[in-house]
Formats: C-alpha cells, structure tokens, sequence
C-alpha cells in the first residue's frame, strides 16, 4: 500500500561553521511532485480508459507493449499483474521445477527468491560484488551443477550485473538466464538495454520504480518467439481460445487503467533517467567537499553501461550504520536500508540450512549499506543538507567548498525554494511504508 505520511519533524535550521543552513526536512520520496507535472495528462487517460469500459488487457495495454518494446530494443514485451508475476512466470514459461536448483543473490528483494520457491525449486545462493552489490560471478561459477536449471542476475539499485562474465558461465552450463530488471529500466550493458541480455527479462512498475505506476504491475521482456507465446498464454490462466486451457497458468493481467497512466510517463523516462545520474554525479561532488573517506563508501558509476540510479546506496564503516540513520531521522532526512537481512537468513529458507558466515559480502553489506534519496525531483539543496547532516554527525570538516554550495545553502529570495510553498512540499510524502521494494 502507498500512502501520505505527512507528519513534521520540527527541526530547526543549524548553521555549521560555514554557515550552512540546513533544510527541515529531505524525503526519502517525492510522488507528488512527479505526479504534479503530469496530472492533467493522467486524469485525461484514465477518464479515457473508464469511458471505453475496457479496463483489463485493453488496447492501452497493447500500446503500451508496444511502446515498451521499442523502447528496450526488444522484439516482445509482455505486461502482468507485477514485479514478482514477471519473475514466476518467467520460470514458469522455462519449466523450472520441484527440485530444480536456480541460482540467484541472497541481497535482493524477496521477490526473486519466493519466485524459485512457489515452484518446488530450490534457490541457491550466491555472494556479491562488495563494491557493486551484484551477483559474483565467481560464486556463481562455484555453485553451478548438474541440478542447475536457471541463473537469475538481478541488476540492483540500477546498475546491469556482469553480463560479460555470467552469460559465458550459463552458456557453457546450458541453462537459461532471467534477468530481474526490476529496479533497472533502460539500464544499458555495452549499449544494450537490460532486459534484451539473457533469455527473458522481469520488470516491475511498483511506484518507487524508475517507471511507476498508481498500483501494482510489471512486464517480462524476451528475445524468442516461443519463450513470448507461452508468457502470454501463462498470464491469462492457460487460456486459448477463451474458455480452453492449454496449460495450468495463472492470472497476471495487467489492467488498462495503470497501462494508461505509465502511457502518459514513459516518454519522460529518458529525461528523469538523466536526472538521476545528475543527482548521483552531484552526490559524489558533495561528499567530497568533506573529510568522509574513513566512514563513507560512495557508489560508483558504471563505465560498461548506463548506471540509472534506482538508489544511491552509500556504505558506513565502523558499526555506525544504525547509528548515523537515526540521526539522519531527527533530522528529517530519509533513507531506507536495502537490505537488512540477506535472503539466505530470513526465518522461511532456514529449511534449506543456510547460516551465518555463509555468504560473507552478502552479510557484511545487510550491515553497512543505506540508501540516500535520488528521485528526478530532488533538489541541489536538498542534496547539500543529507550530504551536510551526514557530515554533521562524523564532526567531519570541509576540505573544499564552491560557490554553487554556497548558493544552494542561500538560495536566492526569488528561487522556489524559499518561503512557505517551499515548505509546504517539504513532507515525507509518497512513501511506500509497507512495502518499499
């Protein structure tokens, strides 16, 4: 569930020695403010879709197909009912089944795992990258057998994972790959889009997505004629003609209604893509205004491909993780923790006997990592105030200071971010509290 939460936190502006002044108050996420650039667009769509009466599966929905596949430079692209239907039909549609092995991270959302699950089969986890949190490859090389029957890559927080390395390593195992692009949408991989790497690609529109909906909903992604047919024909229960089933699928259609509003959102996605590696690059510049090297690991950006910033994901050494968010609460500035505890150590897999000290990049990042906001709309200044709080609670002093950090500590009596209205937008607002995937 979405919902508003418009509490304040009565923080008053600190000056730092200097003089900087602080913001009151910095969400984690901002929906309302891309929802206001596009209001009238989408209510004009939606009143669209309820006066033509067809709200599921409708031709919103094939435009958006379309519209889609063209966008990712992909023959087909296949709507569903969300994220986590994208990676079980996926598995579905390769015939993965009870006792198969998939390999797959333990540091993603459940989504992917559960996916492996709900089938009988076994997922088997591997280690990551500790400077990308990607999938090991090595590791992955390591757990490959004869049970293996899929990898599943996840392209987390934005960034494409080492496809040069792992679809050599399947190839050679003769499995299939899914990648879990969910949180990766025109992410590129030497030019290519994820999604059009392995054999089929999982997407989801879950409204903190790069493109989101107002609900749930995904699509899967694939190269092959035969892999699409059966992803359509799984979505809709089997079914085909109606009332004849050729299959036991399920239902995960996507309704016109959310087809309809990401219409009206996806020829912006290029520019709010552009916009966060913006932000990402301005991130790096701030934080290397202060002495933070010794607590601070900054994300890097991705010279194979294009890095899209779902979220930027710093690293605090020291046990001081816990620590340094609560004070980033007090101060008004949210941030989330993606991912607390690995897969491998959630209560409903011990089952499978995994244990602690199992997968020790996995762990170490569930302890050390936090993420900063990163949306199109996030403002210079309010960059400057968590990059300044951060500061604030190491005592870490300036070692550089330029004249835009100047002027975005003092905006100008006549730019929007002064006065009242500013204010006023300054609520935690659109945050998924429930689920923040």
């Amino acid at each position: 569930m979405i919902r508003k939460n418009t509490s304040q936190t009565a923080v008053s502006p600190v000056r730092s020695e200097a003089e900087q002044v602080f913001l009151p108050q910095v969400g984690l996420l901002a929906l309302d403010r891309q929802y206001a650039t596009l209001r009238h667009e989408i209510r004009a769509a939606i009143e669209r879709v309820c006066d033509s009466g067809r709200f599921v599966l409708g031709p919103d929905v094939t435009d958006l197909e379309s519209e889609l596949a063209r966008t990712l430079g992909v023959p087909h692209a296949i709507s569903c009912a969300s994220g986590s239907d994208a990676l079980l039909l996926a598995l579905m549609a390769l015939d993965i089944k009870p006792g198969d092995e998939v390999i797959l991270p333990s540091y993603t959302f459940f989504a992917t795992a559960s996916a492996v699950t709900r089938l009988g089969a076994v997922p088997i986890f591997a280690d990551i990258d500790p400077t990308t949190y990607l999938v090991s490859p090595s590791d992955v090389k390591r757990k490959l057998s004869r049970r293996t029957k899929a990898i599943i890559p996840v392209h987390l927080f934005g960034r494409t994972a080492d496809m040069d390395a792992l679809l050599p390593l399947a190839k050679e195992a003769g499995v299939p790959v899914v990648e879990d692009a969910c949180q990766s949408i025109l992410s590129t991989w030497h030019g290519r889009c994820s999604g059009a790497l392995g054999d089929i690609g999982c997407f989801s529109f879950y409204p903190t997505k790069n493109l989101g909906g107002v609900g749930d909903g995904g699509f899967m992604t694939t190269t092959r004629d035969d892999l699409a047919a059966k992803l359509k024909l799984l979505r809709v229960h089997g079914m085909e003609p109606r009332y004849y089933h050729q299959v036991v699928g399920i239902n995960s259609r996507l309704d016109s209604l959310q087809a309809a509003v990401l219409r009206v959102k996806l020829p912006h996605l290029d520019a709010w893509t552009t916009a966060r590696q913006n932000n990402a690059a301005r991130y790096v510049d701030l934080f290397s205004e202060y002495d933070l090297n010794r607590h601070i690991t900054v994300p890097e950006d991705e010279s194979r491909g294009r890095h899209v910033w779902n979220q930027f994901v710093i690293r605090i050494s020291g046990g001081q993780r816990d620590a340094l968010r609560t004070h980033l609460s007090k101060c008004g500035v949210g941030t989330e923790i993606y991912y607390p505890v690995p897969l491998h150590l959630q209560k409903c897999f011990a089952h499978l006997g995994w244990g602690v000290g199992d997968l020790p990049e996995t762990e170490k990042a569930a302890l050390e990592t936090l993420a900063l906001p990163i949306y199109p709309e996030l403002q210079a200044a309010e960059q400057a105030t968590v990059v300044g709080r951060i500061a604030e609670f190491f005592h870490a002093p300036h070692l550089r200071r330029s004249d835009e950090s100047r002027s975005l500590a003092h905006p100008a009596e006549d730019s929007p971010l002064q006065g009242p209205h500013y204010l006023r937008t300054m609520k935690a607002v659109g945050r998924a509290d429930d689920v923040r995937c």
